[in-house]
């Protein structure tokens, strides 16, 4: 008996999606999930992003603001294979959520304007997809919008994002007599007429005849010059069957070696059934992506997706909401059951599930258990944290939590009234667990509260989030930028001795340090980017390995406050070259404060550079506002980079320091009557020019 459910369920696991659907602000992608979830049957009314009606943007900023801020979770089901779905955000400033999702997804929809192509924020959550290795199919949008065109935004996904598109699809009219698409697979054209829920198919259109089997051979050639099983029947035949074609965009999506590009436009209900066809036909389940692994003790272990095996689960996501902590999990391996103890692995707490929730935005349907390939939420966890491994307690397993970007813009902030301030910082502190991309400190030299993030609307969010949901009055300072400094030149064998005789065990160490900058990443000099590298070059044993593990921690602790300014140092090389120990006085603690002190006197001895945090603007303007807005950038410190003319408008491309951009959206709406437009997204840092001091940090 228990054979044969074990056998159901892992056959279950092949029906199930875990994916998000990625983009640029505004190209769609709610609205795509909107209408995904009314073909699925889910919804029974299309929720409107400019009406405020959508499920999955249901916080009141994201509706008041129109765009997504927090990632969403939802589930559906199309053809029997049940879809967890995760809407993320497209800002630059929430990419966090982004990570904190892709971390645990199998496959996701990359959405494009079908003017626009790709976006920088398009390339970056891209590049994030192409780290976390997961499997992405692309949906043109907007095909009804004037000045859409598919083929321009398929050469920008070849171009900007390094990968082989492969379009299965051809539009059917263009702008707003787009009505349909021909899929190129069966060559049938698929027809929406305004009302209608479902597509008519039929023959493909004489006029468009010829150009489908055209672009039906190129796909033919593409595939086959990837997939070696298309290429085999290709050469045979010259031509591939559908069957086989299908195959080969299943395999070559899965590897990353192309991308299934189809098109439409959600906002018309256009598109969406063959996309979610394509969902289930070239992404993978849970039992087709490689096993988890995580690490216990220095030894790494794989879990596979599969309910009988030990319980293996990420957290995810920590929001608070009216009916508790809600903590999202994705469960990896084994079954999680309702009222079940687990070990926050990380922490060696033990926690108790008191609730399992199959989620649906903001709304939540009790379960009594989630099997491996499971995307719920849980009530009852009291400490866990975003990134924690929950496992069985006999099984522990630690697995990598997702990374968190630093944070490059801080504000002070203060209660309205001063008997607001315990209030307020338990609310800071409630934040900061929810969004592990936000941070709180406390200045030691002015008292003041500082909150840190990802740029100037991340800021904005969470101090209305803390006036809406606390009940509190807030004050905010103005914005200020998280400088760095490096290294532009280093010092050779700079020679430490930490020697200390107060009575009882001394302590002693001798450390030889060399440094020097790290080579750039980006090309344009300095250390921008880089991070700390230590090594050692020490022969003869003079310096134990469990000492140069101490030096290296004290370095690091030396890298918290740099000469310049007090501002973290990156981009630095250190080399411990030699030393010295004594029999008994030499201890861990003494070569960490050896190292510690050595690396502030190089530090103190080098050339130093202060960093400014810089972002890759894109500016949308029309013809007649351009010579404004390039004059305007170059007051800021802008480098224009790239012009590209469209009818009417020009798009413009530059690199900004981010200090620089605090207001921007304001000038550009007055020089530009409200027409222009621009995003933004972090680079890294470079050097800021000698005008530029960085304040004192609040440390």
């Amino acid at each position: 008996m228990r054979t044969e459910l074990h056998r159901h369920l892992t056959s279950a696991l092949s029906g199930v999606r875990n994916l998000g659907i990625l983009a640029h602000v505004d190209a769609g992608k709610t609205t795509v999930t909107e209408r995904i979830l009314y073909a699925t049957g889910t919804t029974h009314k299309r929720g409107e992003v400019h009406d405020g009606t959508t499920i999955t943007d249901f916080d009141p900023q994201e509706r008041d603001r129109g765009i997504t801020i927090f990632a969403a979770a939802v589930s559906c089901t199309w053809a029997d294979h049940r879809i967890n779905l995760i809407d993320t955000p497209g800002h630059v400033d929430f990419a966090d959520e982004v990570e904190r999702s892709l971390r645990v997804l199998d496959g996701a929809i990359a959405v494009f304007d079908a003017v626009a192509g790709v976006e920088p924020q398009s390339e970056s959550v891209w590049r994030q997809a192409d780290r976390h290795a997961v499997p992405r199919i692309a949906f043109v949008n907007k095909l009804d919008r004037v000045g859409a065109d598919l083929d321009a935004a398929v050469a920008s996904i070849r171009e900007r994002l390094h990968t082989v598109p492969l379009v299965v699809q051809l539009p059917v009219g263009d702008e707003e007599r787009f009505t349909g698409v021909v899929d190129l697979l069966r060559m049938r054209a698929l027809l929406w007429t305004d009302g209608c829920d479902t597509y008519e198919e039929g023959e493909v259109p004489e006029a468009l005849r010829e150009e489908a089997q055209r672009r039906r051979r190129l796909l033919e050639e593409t595939v086959a010059e990837l997939h070696p099983v298309a290429l085999e029947e290709f050469c045979a035949r010259s031509t591939l069957c559908a069957r086989t074609l299908a195959e080969a965009l299943r395999d070559l999506t899965r590897t990353g070696e192309g991308v299934v590009v189809l098109c439409g436009s959600a906002y018309r209900n256009r598109g969406i059934e063959p996309l979610l066809e394509a969902v289930v036909a070239y992404l993978p389940s849970p039992l087709e992506v490689p096993p988890v692994r995580g690490t216990l003790g220095d030894e790494v272990q794989e879990r596979a997706a599969d309910p009988a095996a030990p319980l293996a689960a990420l957290a995810f996501k920590v929001t608070a909401t009216a009916t508790g902590r809600l903590t999202y999990l994705r469960v990896y391996s084994g079954t999680l059951r309702k009222g079940e103890t687990v070990l926050d692995a990380g922490a060696r707490r033990s926690e108790r599930v008191g609730r399992i929730l199959r989620v649906q935005a903001d709304r939540h349907v009790d379960v009594d258990e989630a099997v491996a390939g499971d995307i719920v939420a849980v009530i009852g966890l009291k400490a866990a944290r975003a990134g924690a491994t929950l496992c069985a307690p006999g099984a522990p397993l630690v697995l990598e939590p997702p990374t968190v970007a630093d944070p490059v813009v801080s504000v002070a902030v203060e209660a309205g009234r001063s008997t607001d301030t315990e209030r307020l910082m338990s609310a800071l502190a409630r934040l900061a667990e929810e969004d592990p991309s936000l941070a709180v400190r406390t200045d030691p030299e002015t008292g003041q509260t500082v909150l840190s993030g990802m740029g100037e609307l991340h800021l904005e969010v969470a101090a209305e989030k803390i006036r809406r949901a606390h009940g509190l009055e807030v004050r905010v300072g103005r914005p200020q930028v998280a400088f760095r400094e490096t290294v532009v030149r280093g010092v050779s064998a700079l020679v430490y001795r930490h020697v200390k005789q107060d009575g009882g065990a001394g302590q002693f160490a001798h450390v030889v340090l060399d440094v020097e900058p790290l080579e750039s990443t980006d090309g344009q000099g300095g250390a921008v980017g880089a991070e700390f590298v230590f090594r050692s070059a020490v022969v003869g044993g003079r310096v134990p390995q469990e000492y140069v593990r101490a030096v290296a921690a004290g370095c690091r602790d030396a890298l918290v406050e740099g000469p310049v300014g007090g501002h973290p140092v990156t981009g630095v090389r250190v080399t411990l070259t030699d030393g010295a120990t004594h029999p008994k006085d030499s201890s861990e603690m003494a070569f960490r404060t050896a190292g510690r002190f050595a690396l502030r006197e190089a530090l103190r001895a080098c050339a130093m550079v202060l960093l400014e945090p810089v972002a890759e603007v894109t500016v949308t303007v029309p013809d007649d506002a351009v010579g404004g807005v390039l004059g305007d950038l170059a007051a800021r410190r802008g480098q224009v980079s790239g012009s590209t003319a469209r009818p009417g408008t020009a798009v413009i491309t530059a690199t900004v320091p981010l200090a620089e951009l605090f207001g921007y959206a304001t000038r550009l709406r007055s020089r530009t009557q409200g027409r222009g437009t621009f995003t933004s997204r972090a680079t890294g840092y470079a050097p800021a020019p000698n005008t530029v001091s960085g304040p004192a940090p609040a440390r």
